[in-house]
């Protein structure tokens, strides 16, 4: 399959490492294309760059590793000819530094930021998921617990989420809860809270949680 994945930090590069391993002709979208010649001759040979017009262009499914506050603008920079109808996978969270750390949500309780590009782009197919642990534990769930742990899907497309699903269970995730519409996303991304005091009180972000239930 044809990826694009937006963003080009530690997110953006795990994901299109990983995509790139699995089969998948991967470009990675960036700002600034330039600050990749390293990465990419060092570990991402197999991924191109470009802007974020071109990567999403050349996806047929689209991954969102933008930081949270640029993901809208990125989105826009990508151009809606070359997102519309296409399954937008969104890591994204809304994290504000601003004021110090750990950071607070810029938006909660009563809307998320997978709403907001949602509404921003009703043509996208917004798949939410994979915002809840560190970018190691996205793309290889079997190196911590053998894979016993979860990993969540909001969306409001069926189709789209089993497409993702399916994208999930090749990186190895074993446990995927669909929590439903895209609504639910405000759940996960107000999760963050917690993920971010129980890495400081660990010392150690490749954790994940585990939904037990009797």
């Amino acid at each position: 399959m044809r990826i694009g994945v937006l963003g080009s930090g530690p997110v953006g590069q795990a994901i299109s490492l990983r995509l790139a391993e699995l089969g998948h002709e991967v470009m990675i979208g960036t700002r600034n294309p330039k600050k990749l010649n390293e990465w990419q001759s060092d570990a991402g040979a197999k991924v191109k760059i470009g802007s974020f017009a071109e990567a999403a262009a050349h996806g047929e499914m689209i991954f969102n590793a933008t930081n949270g506050s640029g993901s809208l603008s990125a989105l826009t920079m990508a151009g809606e000819d070359h997102i519309n109808g296409k399954i937008l996978v969104d890591i994204s969270n809304p994290l504000d530094a601003s004021k110090g750390m750990p950071p607070s949500l810029f938006v909660s309780n009563t809307d998320s930021l997978a709403e907001q590009i949602q509404r921003a782009f009703p043509k996208v197919k917004v798949v939410k998921t994979l915002n809840t642990m560190n970018n190691q534990v996205m793309v290889r769930p079997r190196d911590l617990a053998d894979g016993d742990h979860h990993v969540f899907l909001s969306g409001d497309d069926a189709q789209a989420k089993t497409q993702v699903a399916e994208v999930l269970r090749s990186f190895g995730w074993i446990n995927i809860l669909d929590l439903g519409d895209i609504t639910t996303a405000r759940g996960v991304e107000m999760y963050m809270a917690l993920w971010l005091r129980l890495w400081g009180s660990i010392n150690d972000p490749i954790y994940n949680i585990k939904i037990v239930k009797l």
